[in-house]
């Protein structure tokens, strides 16, 4: 009994620290997205159409994306070979850096290109260091849960997303109703960046309070491939599975960004409702997709990874179908019906794949396999998705068009989870080390 309440205290360190780590480099990372949608077109990029401002901010927004999967290599590297803890606290002291250095960046009237040029810069650093972030968060917390509640537990850091989408939009809109329009474009927006500071602080304090993986370091003992750098391992034997994890999170992924970021876009530019009710819909519906996080979990550790994935993936695309078209009518209830049941049903689909990711790659090379997998839907999913959004709209003024694209996004999904089966009763300890997963 001695032994156990020490233990059950370690385990909550753990979760505490996986899930603040995550809400803040979300928060550094999504607070990019959000200004991106709502600012960063007049501040960086001013042109004469409005779409064209947009899609130059969402381009930048998408740099973030294409440096993820280069982040889960090198973060990866790092996490398999000298431990998840510290790789966690180095790549949320770059996040918080690059965030902080956002928030300092002149305009376009004040330096001109550079402004632009060296927005991007930081952005591609935020992308390197939550490539990093996710894998070494959930697994973390994998590899030290139960294996009957790993989707519960693994699902917990997931919430990360979301929460800090929400301190993001909820400190936007706190502002904008604090300052004018025009303060809030000339320096309001650089508040929420410039607080990062002290959220990577105690963020860093409570990732420098847990102890390692035991899975990492009993695989570290028994290791007799030290010459070979994870990255050659994954590639040479674990490219299938690779390959899963990449088309499983490319439906999740383009969900979110599809009910998030790009309706930010389309509401606040096209539809013309008030930036207040567009980032309140947004901080509603962050708080159900929280909630159903971990319920996600719970069912994939009652039901499975791959039904309750399956089944969600064909929900969504239903609810994309019907619920997108509704928001052009601009009215705040029907908006935010839209956005809840949208980022509530993505909610179930991530807490539900959690644990699918860390059950996919042995443990000397967890961290990178995962990672990389995972990070390369992004791209796709997660950048493309609203860049694509607001480019159809420029040609079809429907949005049904971008609800037509995640529904292939989601295809993509339950393709994965056809191909891979079920993982549920994996041993994180006993997967093979230097062979492919097989169903």
């Amino acid at each position: 009994m001695s032994s156990e309440a020490p233990r059950r205290k370690g385990f909550a360190r753990v979760l505490g620290a996986g899930v603040a780590g995550t809400t803040i480099e979300f928060y550094d990372f999504f607070l990019y997205g959000t200004a991106a949608a709502l600012v960063f077109d007049k501040v960086f990029f001013p042109v004469g159409d409005p779409l064209t401002g947009v899609l130059l901010a969402l381009v930048t927004y998408a740099v973030g994306f294409v440096a993820r999967p280069l982040g889960g290599v090198l973060f990866g590297h790092l996490g398999d070979r000298v431990g998840r803890r510290r790789t966690l606290s180095l790549s949320l002291v770059l996040m918080g850096g690059a965030t902080v250095a956002i928030g300092l960046v002149p305009s376009y009237a004040s330096i001109g290109v550079a402004a632009p040029v060296l927005l991007t810069s930081l952005r591609l650093v935020q992308g390197l260091a939550l490539g990093g972030e996710w894998g070494g968060a959930v697994l973390l917390v994998a590899e030290h849960g139960s294996a009957a509640r790993r989707g519960f537990w693994s699902s917990w850091p997931q919430t990360g997303g979301p929460l800090g989408n929400m301190i993001a939009t909820g400190v936007l809109a706190l502002l904008g109703l604090r300052v004018t329009d025009e303060q809030f474009l000339a320096w309001g927006w650089r508040i929420p960046f410039l607080l990062s500071v002290v959220l990577v602080v105690i963020g860093v304090w409570l990732r420098r309070s847990v102890e390692e993986s035991p899975v990492f370091l009993a695989a570290r003992e028994s290791a007799t491939d030290e010459g070979r750098a994870p990255i050659a391992t994954v590639l040479r034997h674990h490219r299938r599975s690779v390959l899963i994890a990449a088309l499983a999170n490319v439906g999740e992924k383009a969900t979110y960004y599809t009910f998030s970021i790009f309706l930010l876009s389309y509401l606040s530019r096209i539809v013309h409702m008030p930036r207040e009710e567009v980032l309140a819909s947004a901080t509603i519906a962050s708080v159900f997709q929280v909630v159903a996080i971990p319920v996600g979990g719970l069912l994939s550790d009652r039901f499975g990874r791959r039904p309750c994935s399956l089944v969600l993936a064909v929900v969504i695309a239903v609810w994309s179908l019907v619920g997108l078209p509704l928001v052009d009518g601009g009215r705040f209830p029907v908006v935010t019906t839209v956005v809840v049941v949208g980022l509530a049903l993505h909610g179930l689909l991530t807490g539900s794949q959690a644990a699918f990711f860390a059950e996919l790659f042995p443990s000397r090379v967890r961290y990178t396999g995962a990672s990389l997998g995972y990070q390369a839907a992004t791209v796709v999913g997660g950048s493309l998705a609203p860049i694509a959004g607001v480019a159809l709209l420029q040609r079809f003024p429907s949005t049904l068009p971008v609800a037509l694209l995640l529904c292939a996004t989601l295809a993509c999904t339950v393709v994965a989870f056809l191909w891979a089966g079920e993982t549920r009763s994996r041993d994180l300890h006993d997967i093979r080390r230097d062979a492919p997963t097989t169903p």
